[in-house]
């Protein structure tokens, strides 16, 4: 009886983690929709701006459609579109794509040792949706101190992304379809701009993130005529150093990391 109780019991604990992983996950997910949902409106704007560019630069329908859904990267479609309306180079139109989203290139590393557990393909899916909101609220949810912890990630991430995608979407759609018909008079691009603003605001609540935005924009009026949108490029650098270093001399801070370890 012992030994078929026990055979029962493993069964049982085989069976027990896969309800229990979906709830953790279910859970995460509404956790990521309840802190990111606030993006929605900057995301949708966003993308109608982004859709009405393309069609105003030249492209058709299917080629602005097809370049949504392909690069999802607002800050290089934007950066590249001029350059296409004026027949630059394709190789040129590639690299300028490359260096404005070299940010991703951090974003991903920031991201990816959360994710090592993965097979290869679902890592390449998932780093397909990373970008600024998910490095927006992922890290702050799930620091350094949490790598080899998966539960809870997958839901936490996808519920950030996957809404973002879809409103990119839909706005790059609209702005694509209705290009013709939304005067430049409503200043839609600036709408956008105020909502990113206002969603950005909130999230700049430490010195370091203070520091990196600060630095950002400023580097990024002061660099407004470099060629090519490198300013954008040189903004994101300098940026991103200033909010390292901050990071790094603010007292205190190796403290709170022992803390979370050691918790």
């Amino acid at each position: 009886m012992q030994q078929e109780t026990g055979e029962s019991d493993s069964a049982r604990g085989l069976r027990s983690p896969l309800p229990e992983q979906r709830r953790i996950e279910k859970e995460a997910f509404q956790e990521g929709w309840r802190a990111s949902a606030s993006t929605i409106p900057a995301v949708l704007a966003w993308g109608v701006v982004s859709g009405m560019a393309m069609v105003k630069s030249g492209m058709s329908i299917f080629q602005s459609l097809g370049m949504s859904l392909l690069v999802y990267a607002g800050s290089a479609q934007f950066a590249v579109l001029p350059l296409l309306a004026v027949g630059t180079p394709l190789l040129v139109v590639f690299f300028t794509a490359m260096i404005v989203n070299l940010r991703f290139i951090i974003f991903s590393a920031a991201v990816a040792p959360h994710f090592e557990h993965l097979p290869w393909y679902r890592r390449i899916w998932y780093g397909f949706f990373n970008g600024d909101i998910s490095m927006a609220f992922f890290p702050q949810r799930f620091p350094p101190s949490t790598f080899g912890q998966p539960a809870g990630k997958i839901g936490y991430f996808s519920a950030i992304c996957y809404p973002g995608w879809l409103a990119w979407q839909l706005g790059a759609t609209i702005g694509i379809l209705l290009a013709s018909q939304i005067p430049e008079s409503w200043n839609i691009g600036f709408a956008g701009t105020l909502a990113l603003i206002a969603i950005m605001i909130p999230m700049t609540s430490s010195l370091p993130a203070l520091a990196g935005v600060v630095v950002s924009g400023t580097v990024a009026v002061l660099a407004l005529e470099l060629p090519y949108r490198l300013g954008l490029l040189l903004a994101m650098v300098l940026g991103m150093s200033a909010a390292m270093l901050a990071d790094k001399l603010l007292p205190g801070k190796d403290e709170e990391v022992e803390e979370e370890v050691a918790a």
